[in-house]
């Protein structure tokens, strides 16, 4: 999401020092207590919750977002791939259709925020609609989850469907809970997931 968010993410994380502190995370002072590589290449952005664009979701805590270098770029394999990893507060109930529901809040608010001051033909309204099931819970308790995300593309102007992967990690130690998300419209045999997995795969709760 890198010129969506970009944009996005960088005016929410300069408003943040003048929003109540019981609301946001002062990001210019916070430093993550978790562990989310940055593969070579990939670059980062980082965020509050409540999310600006999307205050409907009921959480509190930080979204750290990892974007692969072709992301923003139509021509690239790897265009609008990209894991983000939600860092919440507690130990809120999450089931499919909680994510189901808050990732449609999220696309549509990210959308409405990226084409706010684009020209967009009305035959190019792309409605978004989100379907996630429950996978698997892991030996270790990690809650899994696919599914896909229909939405306009604001980048390209047209209709786009991200595939997507989700893994619920209760941190006790921390009294956190973590979200990952993997999304890309590549299906999940592409070698893009190999990289989007492995920022899964090395997250820990602690440094």
């Amino acid at each position: 999401m890198k010129h969506i968010l970009v944009i996005a993410l960088c005016l929410l994380s300069l408003h943040v020092v003048g929003q109540s502190v019981a609301n946001k995370v002062d990001l210019h002072t916070w430093k993550p207590p978790y562990t989310l590589i940055i593969p070579t290449g990939w670059t980062s952005e980082r965020f509050s919750i409540p999310i600006e664009f999307a205050p409907q979701i009921p959480y509190k805590g930080v979204e750290e977002v990892r974007f692969a270098p072709g992301w923003d770029k139509r021509s690239s394999a790897d265009y609008w791939s990209y894991a983000y990893l939600w860092w919440l507060e507690g130990k809120p109930a999450i089931t499919a259709a909680d994510l189901q529901e808050n990732l449609k809040a999220y696309y549509t608010g990210l959308i409405a925020q990226n084409s706010a001051n684009r020209t967009m033909l009305a035959s190019k309204s792309v409605p978004t609609t989100t379907l996630i099931k429950k996978v698997k819970t892991t030996s270790d308790g990690v809650d899994v989850y696919s599914g896909t995300i229909k939405m306009l593309d604001y980048m390209g102007q047209s209709a786009i469907t991200l595939n997507c992967q989700i893994h619920v990690k209760n941190c006790k130690e921390q009294k956190r809970t973590a979200v990952l998300v993997e999304a890309s419209p590549k299906p999940t045999d592409h070698a893009i997931w190999k990289t989007l997995d492995s920022i899964q795969q090395n997250f820990t709760c602690t440094k």
